[in-house]
């Protein structure tokens, strides 16, 4: 298994926001009877679990360490500030999966080398602490995506509700108090939800998880004698571009002393290209998630900017005074920002409206496949039927010892559903303190529909790798606005409830896929240590992605501003949704709600296309949803993007090998030195340090003008 191979089948893994990159493929090729034999033979040679078959399996305490816990602190906050640029610059966020397992190995492997030099190692590490460590710093950096500080939770503030014009309807701008008890309110009730199934999932049905599976593959490859040398060369890579990439943001911090200043403002393609947001800004984080992203996905932002600014804008703009008022401000809801963000929100709507069907058409037909699979089974004894069986003859060495160690820690039924009432109950007497126009029975309608929505994603998400927790959170967004009314705070209700849902619906995904049962069955981790590291995970992100927002939100005053260094351009996404429930389209200006019409259908029917032609073919169709973002932002940083697979494009031409064993490495170091930056960088803007220089770059005739002003003074 090639880690961060592409395949086309993954190209569509971008879910509004999150994208997710795995090179695993699930369906293995269909022997021939001819073949079977020797085929299971090489099977034999190839067992993973043979070659770790003389090491002893920790029991699920002693897979539960301090160094991992400690480890997995340091890497939660290095992942939660690097989540939380991406959630604030553009909202694209790549898997970093490959990241947090290099960097946690290379950690521990450190830590247990000292103490073995040094004669006080008591326990060696091995793959299930690895596992462990891998599931807590997922668990807390998916915090800083899931509490919603670019979407949902920045999009309740007043800084946001300026911009759409809808100030009056009510606002709640953050605080840390509230966002930390917000956050652990709801952020647990997916882990419970879910729990009784894990060996329906993962045993009985056999989904695939391909990125679980993934993740596991490379934790297990860490641990043999080739893997761990190879683990090795990637850290070193990983460290080398981490190091260059810090040093030319810190270079880069001197030249931006104002508006619009430093290279990041660099006209490329010159001044008028520039005004329409096309320039390459020199940002290593966004090279880096180009390098990451299938390609298809970096040519859709492309495509995107390229039809909205290149195009439509510029078109839309000879309008004015005609379609809108000419007089109103760049940034109103009432002229030209009103049709950026409304038609990426109906692309957006079509794209995941398709999508969600057809992926809950998927797991319904699937379910249903499998179920009467099981019913059929059920007449039969174990002679006669031997599937029936976990630890049949027809199950593969590795599959009967991990099927055996994953029965082996269970964790009682009665506590997950205990635990799921009482933090509903809980949730549910809290939260209408905390947002009054949340009433105690939307929360309790949410969480009566939570489990089957949640059990809904996780399936669909062993079936397709695809998690729809920000489809679900729209839906809550129009349902509970709508049900509130524009009268009784519907927005905030609707964005509250957006939070609610989403946290539920992401964390139950996540714990049978990424972080937990699928890659701790195939790790051989015990379910308990995986759920308890979750928590863990858990815990941490609620205190440390909200003391990282607050840190951005406290450095940088113009944070969420159309034109700034962080726009969070979802914020004002999600509000304009949650203004469509409430309102409805009369607000909107001339030929707005034709052209999202529109662009609803064209995103519905590029999918259609797309799926319908063969995979030969459809890989080369344009996504949607990659195609929405750069209408509200600009292309500026699909040109990094593009950049970005250049680069990796020509590395697998001239050496094939490295590109494949290193690429993941160079991006990771890249994304990671860039936004560590912001650590530093935030620091110094409290401290209320400004960078000495201020680059700009002028037309001729504008630096004229500034020459003679600067002399005659």
């Amino acid at each position: 298994m090639r880690k961060g191979v592409r395949s086309p089948d993954k190209d569509h893994q971008i879910v509004e926001h999150e994208l997710q990159e795995t090179g695993f493929s699930p369906e293995p090729e269909k022997a021939t009877n001819k073949h079977v034999e020797e085929e299971e033979d090489e099977e034999e040679d190839e067992s993973v679990e043979k070659i770790f078959e003389s090491r002893e399996v920790p029991s699920w305490k002693k897979q539960l360490t301090l160094r991992a816990f400690v480890v997995s602190f340091m890497l939660s906050i290095l992942f939660s500030f690097i989540v939380m640029k991406l959630n604030l610059t553009t909202g694209i966020i790549p898997s970093l999966n490959v990241s947090a397992g290099l960097l946690g190995f290379f950690f521990v492997k450190t830590w247990t080398k000292v103490l073995y030099k040094s004669g006080y190692l008591k326990q060696p590490f091995t793959r299930q602490e690895n596992t462990v460590i891998q599931t807590c710093v997922v668990a807390s950096s998916g915090i800083a995506f899931s509490g919603g500080f670019g979407t949902y939770l920045f999009g309740m503030s007043e800084r946001i509700a300026k911009q759409s014009g809808d100030a009056s309807r009510g606002f709640k701008d953050p605080s840390l108090g509230w966002i930390i008890g917000f956050l652990f309110v709801v952020s647990f009730l997916g882990l419970f939800s879910v729990v009784p199934l894990r060996k329906i999932m993962v045993i009985d049905f056999k989904l695939t998880y391909p990125s679980g599976t993934a993740t596991a593959h490379l934790i297990n490859s860490f641990h043999t004698p080739q893997g761990a040398k190879l683990a090795k060369k990637q850290v070193r890579m990983l460290g080398k571009f981490f190091s260059l990439s810090f040093l030319w943001s810190f270079f880069q911090w001197f030249f931006t002393g104002g508006d619009n200043c430093g290279f990041s403002n660099f006209p490329t393609f010159g001044l008028k290209a520039y005004q329409y947001k096309f320039y390459f800004d020199f940002s290593a984080t966004y090279v880096g998630v180009g390098m990451i992203c299938p390609y298809i996905i970096n040519i859709s932002v492309l495509l995107g900017g390229i039809l909205s600014w290149g195009i439509m804008w510029p078109l839309i703009e000879t309008k004015k005074g005609d379609w809108f008022p000419a007089d109103v401000e760049s940034s109103s809801m009432h002229g030209l920002q009103a049709y950026k963000v409304f038609i990426a929100v109906a692309i957006i709507l079509g794209d995941g409206l398709y999508n969600f069907c057809k992926v809950l058409s998927r797991t319904l037909s699937g379910l249903f496949v499998q179920l009467r699979g099981t019913s059929s089974r059920a007449s039969f004894t174990v002679e006669e039927d031997p599937t029936a069986s976990p630890y049949s003859p027809k199950q593969s060495y590795d599959d009967q010892r991990r099927t055996r160690f994953f029965l082996k820690d269970q964790i009682p039924t009665w506590f997950a559903m205990g635990g799921y009432i009482i933090i509903a109950a809980t949730s549910t007497a809290i939260l209408p303190h905390m947002f009054h126009q949340l009433r105690w029975y939307y929360i309790l309608v949410i969480y009566i529909c939570a489990p089957v929505l949640a059990f809904c994603n996780a399936y669909g998400a062993g079936l397709t790798d695809w998690s729809l927790a920000s489809t679900y959170g729209k839906l809550a967004i129009f349902t509970i606005g709508a049900w509130a009314g524009s009268e009784h705070g519907g927005m905030l209700a609707g964005l509250a409830a957006c939070g609610v849902m989403m946290n539920i619906v992401s964390t139950a995904s996540g714990l049978t896929q990424d972080l937990d049962f699928k890659t701790g069955y195939l790790t051989l981790s015990s379910p308990r240590s995986m759920f308890i590291s979750q928590v863990i995970g858990t815990a941490m992100g609620c205190v440390v992605s909200p003391c990282v927002f607050w840190l951005f939100y406290n450095a940088f005053d113009d944070l969420g501003l159309p034109n700034s260094e962080y726009p969070a351009p979802f914020a004002t996404v999600y509000r304009s949704m949650a203004k469509l429930g409430v309102e409805g389209v009369a607000s909107l200006p001339r030929e707005c709600l034709v052209l999202c019409y529109a662009f609803f259908g064209v995103a519905i029917l590029v999918n259609i296309v797309k799926d319908s032609l063969p995979s030969r073919w459809g890989r080369f169709v344009p996504l949607p949803m990659a195609m929405a973002i750069p209408f509200f932002l600009g292309p500026y940083f699909a040109i990094d993007m593009c950049v970005g697979s250049l680069v990796l494009f020509v590395w697998e031409r001239v050496d094939a090998a490295k590109a494949g064993a290193f690429g993941t490495a160079v991006a990771s170091g890249l994304i990671c030195g860039d936004g560590i930056w912001s650590l530093p960088s935030s620091v110094l803007a409290i401290a209320g340090v400004s960078p000495p220089v201020c680059m700009k770059f002028l037309d001729a005739a504008t630096n004229s003008k500034v020459d003679k002003f600067l002399h005659r003074s």
